[in-house]
């Protein structure tokens, strides 16, 4: 390809796009995964102590985890439990493989106990 080309291919790329836009948390993008902003939106209680089986089922399945989703179904992980859940607890009690296990814990479980702590300890 010539540089020409190239330069009117990036170009179309920088194009704005008129698409209106989801509004989600964008911290988790390094994960390949997007945190949605509010909770209450999609259905599930803000505190995640409150989330039944299916809110945390739903909760991963948003963010990316299609299929490791279902793992948190199978053992019936409700808001309660993730709460509880140790980095051991899912990198080997949900016989994930390693890399979605790893990201799962550290960018969703973590974080979600640490805003809960967080909101509930005053």
């Amino acid at each position: 390809m010539s540089n020409s080309l190239l330069e009117g291919v990036f170009a179309e790329v920088k194009e704005p796009c008129s698409l209106p836009m989801l509004s989600v948390d964008m911290e988790n993008k390094e994960n390949g995964s997007v945190g949605v902003k509010n909770s209450m939106e999609s259905g599930r209680p803000p505190d995640p102590a409150d989330w039944a089986v299916m809110d945390v089922v739903n909760y991963f399945r948003t963010v990316g985890f299609e299929e490791q989703a279902s793992a948190f179904q199978e053992q019936e992980i409700d808001g309660k439990s993730l709460l509880l859940m140790t980095r051991n607890d899912v990198l080997t009690g949900l016989q994930l493989k390693l890399g979605p296990a790893l990201k799962i814990y550290e960018y969703h479980v973590k974080p979600l106990q640490t805003k809960h702590l967080k909101n509930n300890s005053s």
